[in-house]
């Protein structure tokens, strides 16, 4: 089957370790492993690839289409393995995915980010499929890796396919926000789900001088990056920088729940609203999606604030504003036709004043990107820096 789905250009494991190596995402100290451990031992026989272009979801079924199925599986593409949170029946895709397998060549980059070594031991926060534990185990050994499951089910199934494969990982079924203080220190701490608040707990657990990576971002909107943290000798603080922009499900402690819309937008509000208008455009203060800077930049100058860009319909876009602890809001309406879009904002606070100046900042920086950034977590929580711990981004 190699050999004929290479010749039909087809992905394979083989060719998709070389195209790994060759974007730089899979380092030589990882390759062993990459080709050791494949990520079909571990993928569930009903599975939802993500199509990275157009935002959907297939169902492949091994039993009905094998070869559907190889492919998926050795390509390099995210796959979802579980709906609503394991409330879901059946084949086709559920309404929010909740467990997956992360893309191969973003599993490899944040691997190569973490710096194991032989002796270490490693603390996974979101065992998922599995495949990411079994890769630091057939590198570490099974004995020095912990992984932490929120979900039973995804626990279970994560912890059977470790054993099946010959690396049994110690799988725990609990909260991962708390760590895993029974089988602390931990030289490296790596979370595969998206956080908004880093615990402490995880630096406690960490040995001074080790490393923490986790993708973090803020409540603004879905904007992530991975922050490689080093904790400090004294073992009062995380510090580090933001070293690529990813997309994960958030922890489910930290899931964005918001009052809807008519409940800050009610009825004869948009009349009552204060008005005014901006020559900032929808191209410049939206950028090219999640993984554009600025969304990422405005989310660390806008603490208690998310935002909504609607869709784009007959040349007219608007863009949504909510406070997370009031009832502030704002809308900014882009339209194709017009130089200057007009704004709209009620409330105690000005939140399309504050996007404004939030953006007008990031420009005047020099429009960095996620790189530039860090972050430090200390006992009285998180704080954001650009280009040096001691320059704090604050709005």
């Amino acid at each position: 089957m190699t050999a004929r789905t290479e010749q039909e250009g087809r992905p394979s494991r083989e060719r998709l370790g070389r195209l790994l190596l060759d974007a730089g995402a899979l380092s030589p100290d990882w390759a062993p492993a990459f080709h050791a451990v494949p990520r079909a031992e571990f993928l569930p026989d009903v599975m939802w690839p993500h199509d990275m272009a157009t935002g959907r979801n297939v169902s492949v079924d091994k039993a009905r289409d094998p070869e559907a199925w190889r492919m998926h599986a050795e390509s390099d593409a995210p796959i979802v393995t579980q709906w609503d949170d394991g409330e879901h029946d059946g084949t086709a895709p559920g309404k929010s995915f909740s467990s997956s397998s992360s893309m191969p060549s973003l599993v490899f980059s944040m691997l190569a980010d973490l710096d194991v070594h032989e002796g270490q031991r490693v603390l996974e926060i979101g065992t998922g499929t599995g495949w990411n534990a079994a890769l630091l185990a057939h590198r570490l050994g099974a004995r020095n890796v912990v992984t932490v499951e929120v979900d039973g089910a995804v626990a279970a199934a994560g912890r059977e396919a470790l054993e099946r494969f010959g690396l049994p990982v110690e799988v725990v079924h609990g909260d991962g926000f708390h760590g895993c203080p029974e089988r602390a220190m931990y030289d490296r701490v790596i979370a595969t789900c998206g956080l908004r608040t880093i615990p402490f707990a995880w630096v406690e657990q960490t040995t001074p001088g080790g490393l923490i990576l986790v993708p973090w971002g803020t409540y603004y909107g879905p904007a992530e990056a991975t922050a490689r943290l080093r904790v400090a000798e004294d073992g009062r603080n995380a510090t580090g920088p933001f070293t690529r922009p990813v997309a994960f499900m958030r922890m489910r402690a930290q899931r964005l729940v918001r009052a809807r819309h008519d409940a800050y937008v009610t009825p004869g509000a948009m009349d009552d609203a204060d008005t005014s208008s901006t020559t900032i455009s929808e191209a410049e203060f939206c950028g090219a999606g999640s993984f554009d800077a600025v969304e990422f930049a405005l989310g660390l100058r806008m603490p208690g604030v998310t935002h909504v860009a609607d869709r784009k319909r007959d040349g007219r876009r608007p863009v949504w504003f909510y406070g997370l602890t009031d009832r502030s809001w704002a809308v900014v309406v882009f339209r194709d036709d017009r130089g200057e879009a007009k704004v709209y904002q009620s409330g105690p606070r000005r939140l399309w004043d504050e996007a404004e100046s939030a953006y007008r900042w990031w420009a005047g920086n020099g429009r960095p990107g996620v790189e530039r950034f860090g972050l430090t977590v200390t006992t009285d929580g998180h704080t954001a820096w650009l280009d040096d711990p001691g320059n704090i981004v604050t709005s």
